[in-house]
């Protein structure tokens, strides 16, 4: 269904999987992320591995396959669940969920305020030669696009700025990649995917900003060839939320997720992340 990384009265901190949606598109109860969040907060819920508890960790590494009694997670009976962060339905990684209108509040101010620092990985098509770069490049809608949902940068778009490592640059048949940690410093809409496009580097597996939207057009009306596939190389864009830290309620809080092993395997390394939360 999907991992819990952190789970008390107020907050649920979920590593969210690639291709699942955050927002319901159908009426199936399980098509979404916050459906599947009031699932699990409304009864439905059978462990099938759970870490040691420790401090404030007591529900790290939990994952939910399945169904039982209402009342299953921490003060679930008074739970009215609110996303604060939203990925893209592709994007794996870090997403949180506020269960009271109190919690929801405080943390949407976080953000509001740019209180928040996120961290991606990202597999790229390509031997990105810098070492590590920032990238600027306003971003705005794509009026000449055939998708409605499609920014670009453009010069009198709203200001963003990308910064990034190179982790990695590996060589497998498919063609040569490379593997980074990238910070948004600005949270536009698909930024990372665009700037990293326009940079001549598009996220492996990306449909829309890889250079041919046909392939998001016949993505979503599911008519994908096996051609297309093969151009794709991987089902899902290869771009991961690793971690979420922000200050709230007088601690530091950390949250961090692993990529799913598609990726980690792609890549042809282990990339050592933790799935942890953390608060100082």
């Amino acid at each position: 269904m999907f991992e819990i990384i952190h789970e008390d009265s107020d907050l649920l901190v979920i590593n969210k999987p690639a291709g699942l949606v955050c927002h319901p598109t159908k009426s199936d109860a399980w098509s979404s992320l916050i459906s599947r969040v009031r699932l699990h907060l409304g009864g439905p819920v059978v462990a099938s591995r759970c870490t040691e508890p420790t401090p404030d960790r007591s529900q790290q590494g939990k994952f939910l396959h399945g169904a039982g009694e209402i009342g299953s997670g921490p003060g679930s009976h008074r739970a009215r669940p609110q996303l604060i962060n939203r990925l893209d339905r592709e994007t794996s990684g870090v997403v949180l969920v506020a269960k009271r209108e109190a919690a929801a509040r405080e943390l949407r101010r976080i953000w509001e305020t740019r209180g928040v620092q996120k961290e991606y990985a990202a597999i790229v098509h390509g031997h990105v030669r810098a070492e590590r770069g920032m990238i600027d490049a306003s971003l705005g809608k794509d009026e000449d696009s055939r998708v409605g949902i499609k920014d670009c940068v453009r010069p009198d778009g709203a200001l963003s700025h990308t910064e990034f490592w190179a982790l990695s640059r590996f060589t497998r048949p498919e063609g040569d990649f490379t593997l980074l940690r990238v910070v948004p410093h600005t949270g536009r809409k698909h930024q990372i995917r665009i700037h990293l496009a326009h940079r001549g580097h598009p996220i492996v597996g990306d449909k829309l900003y890889s250079g041919d939207e046909n392939l998001y057009l016949d993505f979503v009306k599911s008519r994908l060839t096996e051609e297309q596939r093969r151009r794709l190389i991987l089902p899902n864009q290869a771009l991961h939320a690793r971690s979420v830290q922000c200050v709230w309620r007088d601690r530091v809080w950390n949250f961090r997720a692993e990529p799913e092993r598609w990726f980690v395997e792609f890549a042809g390394l282990e990339l050592n992340l933790e799935t942890a939360a953390s608060v100082e």
